[in-house]
């Protein structure tokens, strides 16, 4: 019997101890994306097959942090199909500048991401959860921004009631 509480108490004194490792919650922004654990079929990328060069004396030279030879770049490969040039395709900026001047046409704030970031860890220290859930350091993100989330189907209801043509949806998972 003592042997049990022995073990009982090391593994409970281990799992505090792997809870209390978790930091605490970082200040920049969490993706508040799906609870589902299914895979990201957008997020499988396939690469181009390697190439063994003519000659290996005249490979280029190494670039860390640079693009790879085999990874896809769907701008130049848009740009080489339709007769452009590749070059001028991924050029930094070169497509979203447009946009971008679009958009900032009546002013940017340069500091946006640290003042959305100081307001969203403001947010999470006043819906810091439970005590127990502060205790064992449960991440408790989703449930301090559930009050925020959309309801995508009382939306889609509301655009549709008001005439809106709208594309047809998935019913909602029960």
């Amino acid at each position: 019997m003592a042997i049990r509480q022995v073990i009982l108490a090391t593994m409970g004194s281990a799992m505090l101890t792997l809870a209390a490792c978790s930091g605490p919650d970082d200040p920049i922004l969490m993706h508040a994306g799906s609870e589902s654990r299914a895979p990201d079929e957008f997020g499988i990328v396939p690469t181009r097959p390697l190439e063994m060069p003519d000659s290996l004396a005249e490979l280029p030279a190494p670039n860390p942090g640079g693009v790879n030879r085999v990874d896809p770049q769907p701008r130049a490969d848009v740009a080489r199909a339709l007769g452009g040039s590749a070059a001028a395709a991924t050029a930094p900026g070169a497509v979203d500048g447009g946009i971008v001047n679009h958009v900032s046409r009546f002013g940017r704030d340069q500091g946006i991401r640290e003042e959305l970031a100081a307001a969203d860890l403001e947010h999470r220290q006043r819906n810091r959860g439970r005590v127990l859930e502060r205790l064992f350091s449960v991440n408790v993100y989703l449930d301090a921004y559930r009050s925020m989330w959309l309801d995508k189907y009382a939306e889609l209801d509301r655009w549709r009631r008001a005439g809106v043509r709208t594309p047809s949806a998935p019913p909602p998972a029960d």
